[in-house]
């Protein structure tokens, strides 16, 4: 009787690890059923995605201002197609201005261009006028952000020189250069200069405090606590004010240019009034908010890839 009681003792527990042991191979066996197949999309798909979200946008960001394009345009064209009306409406305009829309590159001499190469000449004169200002604002507007006695010293001297007109310099400008081309670089330089060394103080003087300490304990130099703390730090005012200067130093040009003559745009939109040439004028003042515009873009986008979207859009 006892050895019978063993025996469906030893028996029971058995089977007791025998159901243990499955219970606990059970996950194991699951683990190892093959992997749920995910079909891939059919081909094309992807691209049809990808147009899809480029109409999306169109519709959101491109209809809303062509809709109001063609809204002014019909209004302008209502407003100014009497006979003696004071300016030219959109169909005079292209009629007698089409070949400047048509054609801005070519050439038959060098008072007889399209306006594409005016508006090249007066961006060398940016780029050049404006880089200048970019790196000696940067400069400049960081040491006043550091020091203070820098900042109690040239501040004041700053905020009276900056509301100066631009074309206020350019009498000096032709003085001291005696050349209209340097002249209207320097308006340019003087222009844009005062909201870049601005906004970079002001960007230097709101370095969060732990990076000056960090930069202690790390014992950096000026060079060093310049390009890795200030500049990253400050880059987001910094790009403001770069965007602001060169939206002024556009403005400059054009306006120097209508009174040192030469071939960039500003002269050509006073020499197009002197001929009594409207249409041309009104094509010119397209251009110059095109190009203005593409510039602003430019800088937000560089600012945007340098700060990763922290800039002021």
């Amino acid at each position: 009787m006892g050895a019978a009681n063993l025996s469906l003792a030893q028996t029971e527990s058995r089977t007791a690890k025998v159901v243990s042991i499955s219970k606990t191979a059970t996950p194991v066996a699951e683990a190892l059923e093959p992997a749920a197949v995910i079909p891939l999309g059919k081909p094309g798909e992807g691209w049809k995605k990808t147009a899809s979200r480029w109409g999306i946008w169109w519709l959101v960001n491109g209809v809303p201002p062509l809709i109001t394009l063609v809204l002014l345009l019909i209004v302008w064209q209502i407003g100014f197609s009497k006979p003696g009306a004071s300016l030219p409406s959109p169909s005079i305009v292209w009629s007698e201005a089409s070949d400047l829309i048509l054609q801005p590159f070519y050439w038959a001499g060098s008072q007889d261009m399209g306006l594409g190469w005016r508006v090249l000449t007066s961006l060398q004169r940016v780029l050049i006028g404006f880089g200048l200002a970019a790196v000696a604002g940067v400069i400049v507007g960081a040491i006043i952000g550091q020091s203070v006695w820098a900042m109690r010293g040239l501040d004041p001297i700053f905020q009276v020189l900056r509301t100066v007109p631009p074309l206020a310099w350019l009498p000096i400008s032709l003085a001291a250069f005696r050349d209209a081309n340097p002249s209207a670089i320097f308006v340019i330089f003087i222009t844009s200069i005062w909201p870049i060394i601005i906004n970079t103080a002001v960007g230097i003087r709101n370095i969060p405090q732990d990076y000056r300490n960090v930069a202690a304990v790390l014992r950096l130099n000026h060079i060093e606590f310049f390009f890795k703390v200030m500049l990253p730090s400050a880059a987001p005012y910094i790009f403001t004010g770069l965007r602001i200067g060169v939206g002024l130093s556009w403005l400059a040009i054009v306006a120097a240019e209508m009174l040192t003559g030469g071939v960039g745009i500003g002269f050509f939109i006073w020499d197009a009034w002197n001929s009594s040439k409207l249409p041309d004028i009104v094509v010119a003042l397209l251009y110059i908010g095109f190009v203005g515009f593409l510039l602003d873009r430019i800088v937000a986008a560089v600012g945007n890839l340098v700060t990763r979207g922290t800039a002021a859009s």
